[in-house]
């Protein structure tokens, strides 16, 4: 017989964490056929000799729900091989909502304020051409795309859609309310919806200062929801949460996990050193959990929690400055001509920066120590003596001084690390511990979101490219845990048990990739979104081909053009055909 595809002599990471090995996986429509010694011929042969052949990465946590609508690549996801999205996390989403003006606007906003995604590219995106959850994902499936989608019900929309005011003011949901908010879930769930996702984090403040709706659910309300998940068989329950009481927190997690048989994920991340304790006992609480027949699946990102800063970005420490303001509003070019204006420059370095009362914005502006600058080869783990405030002390300057004078660098394209939070032991020992916990999974990309401040959707790139192959300070990753850890593991905490694996039967996403060459690209501030909406992008290097569904749809990192990309329609049984 002749295959559609034969990719040969590669380096194979199969995503189940099984040792590499050399030899060739042949692919016949749009599902891996062979994997091993494949001496039948391709219509088309791809030599991977020397390189990596894995399965494609899959992402759980993006905020991709509005460019999903008009964006066909989906970058940055695509652009860094990842070959399946999962959208609508942290309670955020577009669906359902009320086919008014006033009530797109208010996603709209919340979404601008909490994920960082400029407003006036939501309303120059997004069509509106639906109402409910279901008409939503029907938009999605018309939408061509190059890689897959799936979409979680979002607990703010569905709040404001019953409940209008009083649920955007986080009023008490009514048994009434709950029964209608369940329904709609339930709704979305026949639909294919993957999940439903809320968020309980004071961080996630909409302009007036205010938490998103849903923030303060009871019990009530997050268990009669979740309740439809058990009741129908069907889908994952995904939040954030600030875990101030954790213990209780995780305690209605496990009681639902156990009484739905579904699994709940969450947000795992510290943001003092004090807590990293309550990280460590949260751990083995899920490990006991589980053991009762809970599924309690922390989600955990590759970096700290992370803010770029950058002149043209969302924040960088002159931005409250008074002598900054009637800057912010100009055009690049031309603000960085001011900028340069020994005048201006005095200026602003000669203000006591203003104290606003809020716990991230203040140490914008001050923490010198905890700046970085990202150089042409970019590190994610700089030392203590890599910061501001050090290069500034050796040099005999003000931080202030060379933060600004770096700021402006490469026509003032320079930008600083600013790890917010997990980042107090100066490396990434801790992080790298949680993503090792048995219970864990890589996540927290972010992609689509945060679009000022930072590009996480690189994370793929980061795991392989520093945590197994260039980390000097400290352990690293096995090649096969870390290609597991966003293939099958991510895969399988979704119900995607169709991918995430290279074994004969599952859907045919692969990344051929060049492990010697692989790297990451400085990040920079792009102005490529709808109406020149402005975002952090970062692309990288050494991906010789990212396939899905057995086509092309990425070649030495340019677009094929080819769109395969499918709405996945809840979670896929594993096929028949390699059924264990």
């Amino acid at each position: 017989m002749e295959y559609d595809l034969v990719i040969r002599n590669g380096r194979i990471v199969d995503g189940t964490g099984a040792a590499a090995f050399t030899g060739d996986v042949a692919v016949q429509g749009g599902r891996i056929a062979s994997v091993g010694r494949v001496t039948a011929q391709g219509r088309r042969e791809i030599d991977a000799a020397g390189k990596l052949v894995t399965p494609g990465w899959v992402d759980v946590h993006t905020h991709l729900d509005g460019q999903a609508t008009w964006d066909s690549l989906l970058m940055p996801a695509s652009n860094h091989g990842v070959t399946t999205v999962v959208m609508g996390n942290c309670g955020v989403g577009f669906a359902p909502c009320q086919p008014t003006a006033e009530a797109h606007d208010a996603l709209i906003a919340v979404m601008e304020d909490v994920e960082d995604i400029p407003g006036t590219a939501l309303h120059e995106g997004i069509s509106w051409s639906w109402e409910s959850f279901p008409q939503y994902l029907d938009t999605l499936e018309r939408m061509p795309h190059a890689i897959d989608v799936a979409a979680q019900v979002a607990h703010c929309a569905v709040r404001t859609y019953v409940m209008g005011e009083r649920g955007a003011r986080n009023e008490p949901a009514t048994p009434e309310d709950i029964a209608r908010m369940a329904a709609i879930v339930r709704e979305g769930l026949e639909a294919g919806a993957i999940g439903f996702s809320t968020s309980r984090t004071q961080l996630h403040r909409t302009r007036d200062g205010e938490v998103m709706p849903g923030t303060y659910a009871d019990e009530a309300e997050l268990l009669g929801i979740g309740k439809v998940l058990g009741e129908t068989g069907k889908g994952v329950y995904q939040l954030v949460s600030d875990w101030d009481e954790w213990e209780k927190e995780m305690d209605w997690m496990k009681r639902l996990s156990i009484s739905t048989g579904r699994p709940v994920g969450f947000v795992l991340f510290y943001r003092a050193d004090e807590e990293w304790e309550r990280v460590q006992r949260q751990l083995e609480y899920v490990r006991q959990a589980n053991a009762e027949g809970a599924q309690l699946v922390p989600h955990v990102g590759a970096r700290p929690v992370t803010i770029l800063m950058a002149i043209d970005g969302t924040a960088h420490p002159f931005m409250f400055h008074q002598n900054f303001q009637p800057l912010a509003a100009l055009p690049a070019a031309e603000r960085l001509a001011k900028l340069r204006d020994p005048a201006v420059r005095a200026a602003i370095l000669a203000e006591t920066p203003p104290v606003l009362g809020h716990p991230i914005a203040d140490r914008l502006a001050v923490e010198f120590d905890n700046m970085y600058p990202l150089e042409d080869d970019p590190s994610y783990e700089p030392r203590a003596e890599d910061s501001i405030a050090a290069q500034a002390a050796r040099l005999g300057v003000s931080p202030a001084e060379l933060a600004y004078d770096r700021l402006l660098e490469n026509d003032g394209k320079r930008m600083f690390y600013f790890p917010v939070f997990g980042y107090q032991t100066h490396d990434l020992s801790r992080q790298l511990a949680m993503l090792q916990d048995p219970s864990a999974i890589l996540s927290l990309s972010d992609a689509g979101a945060h679009c000022g401040v930072l590009c996480d959707a690189s994370m793929p790139t980061f795991m392989l490219s520093y945590f197994v192959r260039d980390r000097e300070r400290g352990e690293r990753l096995a090649l096969e845990r870390a290609v597991h850890l966003q293939t099958q593991k991510t895969a399988r905490s979704v119900g995607l048990l169709d991918r995430g694996a290279l074994k004969p039967g599952l859907k045919a996403d692969i990344n051929i990739i060049d492990f010697d060459t692989l790297r990451l690209h400085t990040p920079e501030v792009v102005y490529d979104l709808p109406a020149g909406g402005r975002r952090v992008f970062q692309t990288a290097e050494g991906y010789v081909a990212t396939i899905v569904s057995g086509e092309p749809v990425y070649e030495n990192g340019t677009p094929t053009g080819a769109m395969p990309g499918r709405l996945v329609r809840g979670s896929q049984p594993e096929p028949v055909s390699h059924a264990a």
